[in-house]
């Protein structure tokens, strides 16, 4: 289940409700007032004071700079701001610099001599000496030396982050622990050692929060990960704190993919981890999507849909030659080999023929009642039917055998549609939306869906397609107005519909969606397996 109780940007074309009615004509366009000049300057000033406050707030490097323009148009005042440097996109050795610009999650980077000291959550970062980077005397926690060395060395900057990317939220930020950035001139009479010595960056970043959702695993976590390290192309160490043995094997595949090295538990592991420059802290874009204008190259999600492809199919066509294997063994011997031609073009024959539906089902709320039936449905349009019901045990690498082999994925609402990762572009999603959660399904899956190239179908249930529809009045807001039941906050959304409902498909309109995927399926492999044809 996706928690909602998250950051919700204002819709593209809704007015901030601060905005009067009145505003507007009986055209619906903007009216257009007259302010006084006086406003005018004193918005000049107040803002040129905030720029003065600026650097308290945020830490730029010295090469970032700033073009204003300031505008009085249509008695409208504006100001304009072009950045010329992305925050902390350079920074020279020595410096920590902090983007905390995003609602999302805050960022840093140290470049120079960098070191880990786990028992106080800290991570140092001394001026450099030697060729290599790295100072050989710094101080030594172990050796007794740490409290002298506060009192000898001279704290240049202290910055603190929770490497999490849900800032906005207080209930999952809690659960993250604070990682303290110093920045130090070393004192050279302090001789120190150096554990373990590393030659790449460091990327530094908590699997606490929600982890253990799969939703939150990927969105919070996976996905922000490939945004902030793909570009390092696996020469970077990922440091994790709050780290899970659970989590490192799930996501292994895919770690091993941007990473050559093996990850580090900074909580677990006290010893000095030495790097020449860190990043701490994940950058996120959107709702499982990577934007591509804001990447390296220009990657977008389509090119993480291609590392899952990398990550996974080599464990695929494991499990396939022991399914293989089992089957010689079970069986008298190998098949004949014109037997074993005419079984695959037989094979090849019903693929063209059948195009693959795979159900994601549920159990206990948001559940498909008549799924039985569902199934039975598709299977008289022509789908070959597969059913999941991955529970939390299940392989990644399963799951996305069948998904990325279908041809259509259909699932209701819920943190397993976080799997659409897995279907391949050009397939088709078909999204079964129950009662009270049309916005955050097509927010954090149906616009995700789209961006992947997928074929999105929404279906909104309605009212006497819900479990609820037994349990209120037909009048009801809460059939009939769940937006205006949002009002009574999630703890009352979550219970009533995230919780409490389950869906009956009304099959007969239900059918319309699947003939609909079934047409552009059977098209689109025809046109496939038969070129000159078009």
């Amino acid at each position: 289940m996706v928690n909602h109780l998250r950051y919700s940007p204002l819709k593209k074309g809704v007015q901030n409700a601060t905005e009067d009615e009145e505003s507007q004509n009986s055209l619906g366009f903007n009216k257009i007032t007259t302010r006084p000049r006086f406003l005018y300057l004193l918005f000049l000033s107040l803002f040129s004071c905030s720029l003065l406050l600026a650097p308290h707030f945020f830490c730029f490097p010295h090469n970032f700079s700033f073009l204003y323009s300031f505008g009085y148009e249509n008695g409208r005042l504006f100001a304009e701001m072009d950045v010329n440097t992305t925050i902390c996109s350079s920074i020279s050795n020595g410096t920590i610099c902090c983007d905390r610009s995003s609602i999302r999650s805050d960022i840093c980077m140290m470049k120079g001599d960098v070191r880990t000291h786990s028992l106080s959550s800290s991570i140092y970062l001394y001026t450099s000496r030697s060729s290599n980077g790295l100072m050989d005397y710094v101080p030594d926690p172990i050796e007794g030396g740490e409290d002298e060395e506060e009192n000898t060395e001279e704290e240049i900057q202290h910055e603190n982050i929770k490497p999490y990317t849900r800032k906005w939220e207080k209930n999952s930020m809690d659960s993250v622990g604070e990682l303290h950035l110093i920045s130090k001139r070393e004192n050279t009479g302090t001789r120190h050692q150096c554990d373990v010595k590393h030659d790449v960056p460091a990327i530094f970043f908590s699997t606490s929060g929600y982890t253990g959702n799969i939703y939150h695993e990927f969105n919070d976590g996976i996905l922000p990960l490939y945004i902030t390290s793909q570009h390092f192309n696996k020469r970077v160490v990922f440091v994790i704190s709050e780290y899970h043995k659970w989590w490192n094997s799930k996501y292994g595949d895919i770690l091993s993919l941007l990473s050559d090295y093996p990850p580090v538990d900074f909580s677990g592991d006290n010893r000095t981890h030495c790097f020449p420059e860190a990043i701490v802290g994940l950058r996120i874009h959107d709702e499982l999507t990577v934007d591509p204008s804001l990447m390296e190259g220009g990657k977008s999600i389509k090119d993480f849909h291609d590392l899952l492809d990398r990550a996974y199919w080599p464990r695929i066509n494991g499990l396939i030659k022991d399914e293989e294997r089992k089957a010689t063994q079970s069986s008298k011997g190998p098949l004949p080999r014109s037997s074993e031609n005419e079984a695959k073009g037989e094979q090849k024959r019903e693929l063209i023929k059948k195009p693959k539906l795979a159900i994601l089902s549920r159990k206990g709320s948001r559940a498909i009642t008549n799924e039985d039936l569902l199934v039975k449905m598709a299977e008289e349009i022509g789908f070959e039917v597969e059913v999941l019901r991955p529970d939390r045990r299940t392989e990644l690498a399963k799951i996305y055998r069948v998904l990325n082999s279908s041809d259509v994925f259909v699932g209701v609402h819920g943190a397993g549609m976080t799997h659409l990762l897995f279907v391949r572009p050009s397939k088709v999603f078909i999204q079964v939306i129950p009662l009270g959660t049309e916005w955050a399904a097509e927010t954090y899956y149906g616009e995700p869906a789209v961006k992947l190239g997928l074929k999105y179908i929404g279906y909104k249930i309605l009212p006497r397609e819900s479990s609820l529809y037994d349990e209120y009045k037909k009048d009801d807001p809460i059939l009939n107005d769940p937006d205006s039941m949002h009002k009574k906050g999630w703890e009352f959304t979550k219970k009533t519909y995230l919780d409490h409902q389950n869906v009956r498909l009304n099959l007969e309109r239900f059918r319309k969606r699947l003939v609909r995927a079934y047409n552009y399926s059977i098209g689109k492999k025809n046109r496939r397996d038969n070129p000159q044809s078009e």
